[in-house]
C-alpha cells in the first residue's frame, strides 16, 4: 500500500509548500483537495505535475459540495463544475475522482438515491474514454443526513450505479461516531474499496452518557493509533480483500494543530500519521 494524505489540512498554505512537505516527510501519494489547490479544471494538469515532480503519486483528487443540493441552480452548476473536473482528472490520468452525494431536504429517500445514481451513471459514462473512477466517501455531512454513508445506503446505490467505476472513500472514523461496525462494513463492500481515508475516532464513554448521541464533545476524530480502531486488524482485512491502494491520512485532530492553527503542529501530526502507519503494515 502507499501512504499518502488529503491536502484540505494545509489549504491556508501553497501547494508547492504542501508538496515539498510530502516528499521531504516521506510520503508515498497525495490526494489533492479542489477547494484549497487546484481551484478551476484548467489547473488540475499544473498541479498533479508539482505532485509527480516531487516523485508523489497522485492517487486521488477530492471536490467536496451537495451534488443534490435543493437549490436548482446551485445544484447545476455544482454538477456542471464537476462533469469539468472529471475531464480534466482523466485526462490528468489521476485514477480517482472522489465527490460528496449529499442530501436534497426537500425530495424523498428514493428520490435523493435515484437522483444521485442518475448523475453518478452519467459522469461514468462521460469519461468513459479515460476510465476514471468515481468515488464518494462515507462523511455524513454537516446534518449528519447525506445519503450513502452507511452499509444500507451503500446498496442501494450499487443496486443503481452498477459500474466497477464506482466506490468508495471508506473512512473507518465516521462510522464509529454513528455506531457502524468500520469491520463488517468493509466486508461488505471489498469489492468496491477505492481509497482508504487513515483517520481514526476517540470516545469519551462518561460525556456521551452525559449528553447522549445527539450531544457534543463525546467524540473527536484523531490521527491513526489515537483513537478506538485497531488499525492492524482494519489493515489486515483490508489487504485480505486485495487492496494495494492509498491509506491517506486525514489530519482532524485538534491536538495537532487542526483545523489551520499550528502549521508545525499540523505537520508533526502527519508524520505521526505516517510512522504508525508505516510500522503497522510492517507488522502484517
Amino acid at each position: 500500500m502507499k501512504i499518502g494524505f488529503y491536502t484540505s489540512t494545509f489549504n491556508d498554505r501553497p501547494f508547492e509548500e504542501v508538496a515539498d512537505f510530502a516528499k521531504e516527510a516521506g510520503f508515498d501519494a497525495i490526494e489533492i483537495d479542489v477547494r484549497g489547490h487546484i481551484k478551476t479544471p484548467d489547473r488540475v494538469a499544473d498541479v498533479v505535475t508539482v505532485a509527480r515532480d516531487r516523485g508523489l503519486f497522485v492517487a486521488s483528487i477530492t471536490l467536496t459540495g451537495n451534488q443534490l443540493d435543493a437549490d436548482i441552480g446551485h445544484r447545476a452548476e455544482l454538477r456542471r463544475s464537476t462533469l469539468e473536473f472529471a475531464h480534466a482528472v482523466g485526462e490528468a490520468k489521476v485514477p480517482i475522482f472522489v465527490i460528496f452525494p449529499g442530501r436534497n431536504d426537500d425530495a424523498s429517500e428514493e428520490e435523493n438515491y435515484d437522483n444521485f445514481a442518475d448523475h453518478a451513471n452519467a459522469l461514468i459514462e462521460a469519461t468513459e474514454a479515460s476510465g476514471l473512477t468515481f468515488a464518494i466517501e462515507n462523511w455524513p455531512g454537516p446534518k449528519d443526513n447525506f445519503i450513502g454513508t452507511t452499509p444500507h445506503g451503500w446498496q442501494q446505490l450499487f443496486e443503481k450505479i452498477r459500474s466497477p467505476r464506482f466506490g468508495l472513500e471508506f473512512d473507518p472514523s465516521h462510522l464509529l461516531r454513528i455506531g457502524v461496525d468500520p469491520f463488517a462494513a468493509l466486508a461488505g463492500v471489498r469489492d468496491r474499496i477505492a481509497v482508504l481515508h487513515a483517520k481514526d475516532t476517540a470516545i469519551d464513554p462518561e460525556r456521551q452518557q452525559a449528553v447522549g448521541y445527539h450531544g457534543k464533545g463525546w467524540w473527536q476524530y484523531k490521527l491513526p493509533g489515537k483513537g478506538m480502531l485497531d488499525w492492524d486488524k482494519f489493515l489486515r482485512q483490508a489487504m485480505s480483500y486485495g487492496f494495494d491502494g492509498t491509506l491517506s491520512i486525514e489530519h482532524e485532530d485538534a491536538a495537532y494543530g487542526w483545523p489551520g492553527k499550528d502549521l508545525s503542529a499540523r505537520k508533526e501530526g502527519e508524520r505521526l500519521g505516517l510512522s504508525f502507519l508505516r510500522n503497522a503494515l510492517k507488522s502484517i
